[in-house]
């Protein structure tokens, strides 16, 4: 998969591509990522991106100039939809992540301070998302929280892909419980089922352990994906 974003500051891009699991997906060739600098695309020598917005108010907006021509110039070196990571946007979910892992390539925009000038959505914005209902100072944090969550669903990236398949929202609803060693800690004891070898009862607890913190965190979880709220037999 190619990513490439678009942003005023690439740099904070090496707090992810540097670690963990995007790391591995870059090293193994899973992920080829690129970064681009709305700056490099301004006309003044103090490569300015934001003026102020037509009408008052607070707060700056980007500029359609030198934020059009990033786009455009990722677009040469990137196939896929450009995507704007807005309050505006659709909310992103577990099945969004699955339908965006199945593309080769896409351009994320980060916005900053105010926004984007609304031309550039129009014109060059291809989808706009949204991670939650809360404010925060820029897209450039989405945008490696859903790279992120993509990129561990990446064929051959994790260790154990079946680790994928189990996490929390994978099958529309919570995680269950983990345990690992010791047996006991602050006289807290593993639960038996799991140190019994009986993989069908250890299935079946883990499934209802699973349905039981969904209805009780996010019964709105069930209900959006009709799973039926009984425990197996």
């Amino acid at each position: 998969m190619q990513v490439g974003v678009v942003t005023i500051f690439p740099e904070i891009f090496d707090a992810v591509t540097g670690f963990g699991t995007i790391r591995r997906a870059i090293k193994s060739g899973n992920l080829e990522f690129e970064s681009f600098n709305i700056r490099d695309f301004a006309s003044d020598r103090r490569r300015t991106v934001d003026d102020r917005p037509y009408g008052g108010g607070p707060g700056m907006v980007l500029m359609p100039e030198p934020l059009a021509a990033c786009i455009d110039a990722a677009r040469q070196r990137v196939e896929g939809p450009v995507i704007y990571l807005s309050p505006q946007g659709d909310r992103l979910d577990q099945k969004m992540v699955r339908e965006l892992a199945e593309l080769s390539g896409m351009i994320l925009v980060c916005g900053r301070y105010e926004g984007i000038d609304e031309r550039i959505v129009k014109t060059r914005i291809d989808q706009e998302i949204s991670i939650g209902d809360y404010v925060i100072s820029g897209g450039e944090f989405p945008a490696m929280v859903m790279l992120d969550a993509i990129v561990r669903l990446l064929p051959g990236v994790l260790g154990n892909e079946e680790s994928a398949l189990q996490d929390s929202f994978s099958d529309g609803m919570l995680d269950c419980p983990h345990y690992t060693r010791p047996e006991r800690f602050e006289g807290l004891d593993v639960p038996r089922v799991l140190l019994s070898g009986n993989h069908q009862e250890i299935q079946r607890w883990r499934h209802d352990q699973a349905l039981d913190w969904t209805r009780n965190r996010r019964p709105d979880l069930l209900d959006s994906c009709g799973r039926p709220q009984e425990k197996i037999n």
